[in-house]
């Protein structure tokens, strides 16, 4: 089970993330398509920042957003998912707080370091969304379904402009060292090890025969692959697609891949794209030593053990990391120095519950737990002391993308910072987290992530 991680800023965020994002932090439950009005809670003011308010309904509604977005809407399911992951509605509600009152302090200091983002910027961020949609009226219309005008929605992205560039104050000066970057390979030999590299020529869906003409010339030897692929794919970008397990691909790709040793070429394969015909160029293998138990593990001793692209992407990991760390070191120095008021949770709160039957569940759940473990392991189990087979009883390491979650929780996706240190992504992951787009979005932006809660391992 995974728990939320409230993430408000980020200190990387892609175009159509951030387009997307903005869009979506406006958005709660799916409207009815007439502009929404600010929904009214209990009222009050929840906490002040240096003598800024911040309303107890803008709290409620966050949570409430979140408790739709997970499908945690009936008082079971949401009582059942806070106690599973340690949480409480008071302390969520606390980690929410805490998340706006680092927002507010990361405004005041764009203010006070003058950080500025110029109008042709911001507007090309809010044309790029906007060409998403198929007319100006359907891009109106995406506005309106989340209670915003498109002046509202620039400033959004204006104020998210600023506060990247304030994180990127943070940044290194400096490269990463190999031994930083040593740290990562072994992680990312490990995650990745088995990783076909590919190439692929794409054809239109109602061509096969010219299709499947260059594949048999190609398999009978008398057509190079990467000549055939300048020849007729349709895709001029289509001669290398990268490593798949660092990269994303369709499902019949990936199948299609899965089944090929270095050098090998597929047959057709159907795709939204087209027909394409793959070729498998590489295959990583990562070093491995054998211990004395006779099990292999993976060990990196030299950079050169790596595929390079992956050594570039590891100095951008170890860049977004200092950058964080250097953050969230400021930020706690100035919570310490901030004035910050955080006043009683009232009464009447629609996402507090009686956490009391549902910790219950949890005891008899766990005593059950700690019963069946005093049972004698049945055949073709470890016996007590002896240690289990490479893989068993861990978890699968997560890789770079966003995990997803169990029962209740949403599938997360894309890479997001730590939690207050992007707030306050790294990744929902990213996010981590979907933002829900309106229907009317298109391409990369419609699948992009809301912010508002990433994942975390609970």
């Amino acid at each position: 089970m995974k728990k939320f991680r409230i993430v408000r800023t980020a200190v990387s965020v892609g175009l159509s993330v951030m387009c997307a994002c903005a869009l979506a932090a406006c958005s709660g439950e799916e409207s009815t398509g007439d502009a929404q009005t600010p929904p009214s809670y209990t009222g009050g003011v929840a906490a002040t920042v240096n003598g800024v308010e911040i309303q107890e309904d803008t709290v409620t509604e966050y949570i409430e957003n979140l408790r739709a977005q997970y499908g945690l809407t009936d008082e079971d399911s949401w009582g059942s998912y806070l106690s599973m992951t340690g949480m409480t509605p008071e302390t969520l509600r606390e980690d929410v707080i805490d998340s706006y009152v680092s927002e507010e302090l990361v405004k005041e200091a764009v203010k006070e370091q003058n950080i500025t983002v110029d109008d042709e910027t911001v507007q090309g961020y809010v044309d790029k969304m906007a060409a998403n949609y198929e007319s100006d009226e359907a891009w109106q219309a995406a506005l309106e379904k989340v209670g915003m005008t498109e002046d509202e929605y620039r400033a959004e992205i204006r104020e998210r402009l600023e506060s990247k560039a304030f994180m990127e104050t943070f940044a290194p000066e400096e490269e990463a060292t190999d031994e930083e970057l040593l740290e990562f390979a072994q992680s990312y030999a490990v995650s990745n090890d088995g990783a076909k590299r590919s190439s692929m020529i794409l054809f239109a869906a109602d061509d096969e025969a010219t299709a499947q003409e260059v594949l048999d010339k190609i398999n009978a030897g008398d057509l190079d692959f990467d000549k055939a692929a300048e020849e007729y794919s349709t895709d001029p970008e289509s001669k290398d697609q990268g490593w798949d397990k660092t990269g994303s691909l369709s499902p019949e790709y990936q199948s299609a891949l899965d089944e090929l040793e270095k050098d090998q070429v597929s047959g057709l394969v159907n795709t939204d794209l087209g027909i394409q015909i793959i070729k498998c160029t590489e295959v990583y293998t990562a070093p491995k030593t054998t211990g004395e138990d006779g099990k292999e593990t993976v060990e990196i001793t030299s950079l050169d053990q790596l595929p390079e692209e992956w050594i570039e992407d590891m100095k951008e990991q170890v860049k977004e990391q200092k950058t964080n760390e250097a953050y969230q070191a400021w930020l706690e120095e100035e919570k310490k120095e901030a004035d910050i008021v955080i006043n009683p949770m009232p009464e009447g709160l629609p996402y507090n519950v009686d956490m009391s039957k549902y910790e219950q569940k949890d005891e008899a759940a766990a005593e059950s737990s700690e019963a069946s473990t005093d049972e004698a392991p049945a055949e073709g189990e470890a016996a007590e002391g002896e240690a289990p087979a490479e893989g068993e009883g861990n978890e699968a390491a997560e890789a770079e993308a966003a995990p997803e979650a169990e029962g209740a929780d949403a599938a997360a996706e894309g890479e997001a910072p730590a939690d207050e240190a992007a707030e306050g992504e790294a990744e929902a992951s990213a996010e981590g987290e979907a933002a829900e787009q309106p229907a009317e979005a298109t391409g990369e932006d419609a699948a992009a992530e809301q912010p508002a809660a990433e994942q975390e391992a609970a």
